[in-house]
């Protein structure tokens, strides 16, 4: 890995300085959104977004369930983002069970409400599929939703990068080859997997550099809400739960103050270890719950600003 004077002088300061004192506050930052599926959900997800949002967010982005399953709630959340905040909306859009048509409508539907963002996504194989199969007539991959997306309208879009390969990869490189079809066809960046040590990110921000990939990768930080819950979501997705961590959170079951705490820590110290090594962009999946992000970009030195400031930043 190969770093600048000043990302060199960075990383002194932020290894040297006691605890987050001189972590300058120049991250910008994007948080991940859940539609709610009841009424008191929805209360509270507004709730999260109103607290997020003074922290002056690059956009806010609300996720698809599979196979579509979530396609009204989704496009209504994203629709009072863009509405009722001065934060840009990003709204998920995957390729299962939908032709191109009805994607391509659900695409202008977004770009009629104001939506200029999308977060592009092959998908989940739907409930009941052992593995993903295009739908007939519909985008057979994310590299072509991207294409058909900008064949439409100018949108930025964002893809998923895997730092330790997505679990359907035949090997790293051919992950790679995968994300650099998704930004040759107009995706504007890749937002990562969760992971839990920084070299796995350097580690891939290095290997996509070599494998001819200029474009940003954020990483994606999971705050740990629910122990048992992330280990689910890791096993699922191929990402490596080191032991240091289950030894972390043993015994805080029972605990929801201390292991929440114990959440915040960690998740801090990874995003301070990536701005050490030149990572300026951080992007929180927040299951909904605000607490925790704001915490970790509370000592990330990003800090609320007065609605008249952001709309001048």
């Amino acid at each position: 890995m190969t770093f600048s004077v000043n990302q060199l002088e960075e990383a002194r300061r932020a290894l040297e300085a006691p605890l987050y004192a001189d972590v300058g506050g120049d991250v910008a930052v994007s948080f991940e959104f859940s539609p709610p599926k009841t009424d008191k959900a929805e209360v509270n997800l507004w709730q999260s977004i109103e607290t997020l949002c003074p922290l002056n967010p690059r956009f806010l982005s609300v996720t698809y369930g599979a196979g579509g399953s979530t396609r009204n709630r989704t496009h209504a959340t994203v629709a009072r983002i863009a509405r009722e905040t001065d934060v840009p909306a990003a709204a998920h859009l995957t390729c299962v069970e939908a032709t191109r048509e009805e994607i391509d409508a659900i695409a202008q539907d977004y770009w009629a409400a104001g939506v200029r963002h999308i977060v592009a996504l092959r998908g989940d194989p739907p409930a009941g599929a052992t593995s993903y199969a295009p739908h007939p007539g519909g985008y057979e991959n994310a590299a072509a939703l991207v294409a058909g997306l900008k064949r439409l309208h100018p949108f930025e879009i964002s893809v998923a990068g895997y730092p330790e390969a997505h679990p359907s990869s035949e090997s790293q490189a051919a992950d790679l080859d995968n994300l650099k079809r998704k930004l040759d066809a107009g995706a504007n960046r890749a937002i990562t997997q969760f992971f839990f040590e920084p070299d796995t990110f350097f580690r891939y921000r290095d290997a996509a550099a070599a494998a001819g990939i200029d474009a940003e990768i954020v990483p994606g930080i999971m705050p740990i809400g629910s122990f048992a819950g992330v280990q689910k979501m890791a096993a699922m997705c191929g990402t490596t739960v080191p032991g240091w961590l289950v030894r972390l959170f043993d015994g805080l079951e029972d605990q929801p103050g201390a292991r929440q705490l114990v959440a915040a820590t960690v998740a801090a110290e990874l995003c301070r270890k990536l701005y050490a090594g030149g990572v300026k962009q951080l992007h929180f999946y927040t299951m909904n719950k605000a607490e925790l992000s704001f915490a970790i970009c509370h000592l990330l030195g990003v800090r609320a600003q007065p609605a008249k400031e952001r709309a001048a930043a």
